[in-house]
């Protein structure tokens, strides 16, 4: 095995039990989008003719929500033990290990998320029909969040409130895969192609995941000078 795939295999290992067992791994995110999708019906009164129209947007204003719980500790427990300085010195470029994190952050929370799905649909009122669609969709959603959200905590590296900060960063950009994605499952329940608006999602997706490496280790060279 070559130094460099051996390098990356054990930074994907280190990154991937950081991200499933930090801070409550994918129990937290999890948690927070069951109770908000839960929540919002009860607080709309439990109706579920009143909630259809907008339950598939609700449902991935808490899945991008829920996705940005644990981008804070992404790159900044790194950053504060040292950790960061030796990656950056390390056989990996650091395109490389940002890419790692986000899969490593995509496969601890967007994948688990992306299971929980369904039930948050069925709570909101949608149709079983729609079930193996809203997991798809909530997959390659969480992979677009996963590199966006890992740009932002990057960006936010090293400042005073970071997670405020990640927040105003990431938001704005999560805004295209939550109307993509909620606009495919709107048209599927309305009987119409869901591709369309699967196909953008997924362009979203791919977008990030080539543009994201580049612009986050730019980030992380900034915040180490």
């Amino acid at each position: 095995m070559s130094p460099l795939r051996t390098a990356l295999t054990v930074l994907f290992r280190r990154e991937l039990s950081l991200a499933w067992g930090g801070g409550g791994g994918p129990l937290l995110a999890c948690g927070f989008f069951a109770c908000l999708t839960v929540l919002v019906p009860l607080a709309a009164g439990g109706d579920p003719a009143g909630l259809k129209p907008v339950a598939s947007a609700i449902g991935w204003v808490a899945l991008a929500l829920a996705s940005m719980l644990s981008l804070e500790r992404l790159f900044e427990r790194d950053l504060d033990d040292g950790a960061l300085d030796l990656l950056a010195t390390g056989p990996l470029p650091l395109e490389a290990v940002f890419a790692v994190k986000a899969v490593s952050q995509w496969l601890a929370t967007g994948l688990p998320l992306a299971l929980t799905a369904p039930v948050a649909a069925l709570t909101l009122g949608l149709s079983p029909d729609l079930l193996p669609l809203t997991a798809l969709a909530a997959a390659i959603g969480g992979l677009g969040f996963a590199f966006t959200g890992a740009l932002g905590a990057a960006l936010a590296l090293g400042a005073r409130r970071g997670g405020l900060l990640i927040a105003i960063v990431v938001l704005p950009l999560f805004i295209p895969p939550v109307v993509f994605g909620a606009g495919a499952l709107e048209r599927a329940a309305n009987g119409m192609d869901p591709i369309p608006a699967l196909a953008l999602l997924t362009a979203y997706a791919l977008f990030a995941l080539s543009l994201g490496p580049f612009a986050g280790a730019a980030a992380i060279r900034n915040a180490q000078s």
